[in-house]
C-alpha cells in the first residue's frame, strides 16, 4: 500500500474520524483511541513511512466502529461469526462495500479478535493492540510487561497472547473458532 493514496474513508479514521455507520458507544472511543495510539508507537518504532503509520492508526480507530451495534444485525456481514465477534467482519465488509481495497487492512480489522493463520504485519500487531493497550482492566503487569517487548519481540509475544486469549475462552466453556486454531497452529511451529 505504501505510495499510494489513502481512500478517504482511511484517511479519515487515520484523523480518528469514523465512517456514519460506525456505531460507538462514547465510552468506547477511548479504547479506539489508545489502539490506534499504540499502533502509532509501534509503526514509528518499525521505521514505517507516513502512509503506513496512517493505515496502521486507521485500522486502531477502525477495528471496533461496531462494536456497540446490535450482534444479529451484522449477522448478514459476518458471515456466520458468533455474537460476540461479528463486529470486525462486518466493519471489513462495510469498508469493502464503500470502495477500500486495502484487503491487508481489511484483513486485520476482521481478524483483531480471533487471529487467523497467514495474519499480515498489520494484523497481528492490531491483534495485539487491542488486547495490549494499557486502558484494559485485566492482568495490567502482565499485559505492561508483554507490551513493553513490542515491537522487537513481536512473535512471542503473540504466543503469549494467543494463549491468554484461548485460556480465557476455555476456561468460560466457549469453543474455539477454527481461525484461532490456525492462528495458534502457526504460531506453535514457528522458531
Amino acid at each position: 500500500m505504501t505510495n499510494q493514496a489513502l481512500h478517504p474513508i482511511i484517511a479519515a479514521a487515520a484523523r480518528g474520524d469514523l465512517p456514519d455507520w460506525a456505531c460507538v458507544a462514547p465510552d468506547r472511543r477511548p479504547h479506539l483511541a489508545a489502539v490506534a495510539e499504540v499502533l502509532n508507537t509501534w509503526a514509528k518504532e518499525l521505521g514505517l513511512d507516513e502512509t503506513e503509520r496512517m493505515r496502521w492508526v486507521a485500522a486502531g480507530w477502525l477495528h471496533d466502529a461496531l462494536r456497540d451495534a446490535d450482534p444479529d444485525g451484522l449477522a448478514d456481514e459476518a458471515d456466520g461469526y458468533p455474537r460476540k465477534v461479528r463486529h470486525g467482519p462486518a466493519v471489513a465488509a462495510r469498508l469493502r462495500k464503500a470502495g477500500v481495497d486495502d484487503e491487508e487492512l481489511l484483513e486485520a480489522v476482521a481478524y483483531h479478535t480471533v487471529g487467523r493463520g497467514g495474519l499480515g504485519r498489520l494484523g497481528r500487531y492490531l491483534y495485539l493492540a487491542d488486547y495490549l493497550e494499557p486502558g484494559r482492566s485485566f492482568e495490567n503487569s502482565e499485559r505492561a510487561e508483554l507490551a513493553r517487548r513490542l515491537p522487537q519481540d513481536r512473535e512471542a509475544v503473540l504466543k503469549s497472547v494467543c494463549a491468554r486469549r484461548i485460556t480465557r475462552l476455555l476456561d468460560r466453556g466457549f469453543a474455539l473458532p477454527r481461525e484461532t486454531v490456525d492462528f495458534w497452529n502457526e504460531l506453535a511451529a514457528s522458531p
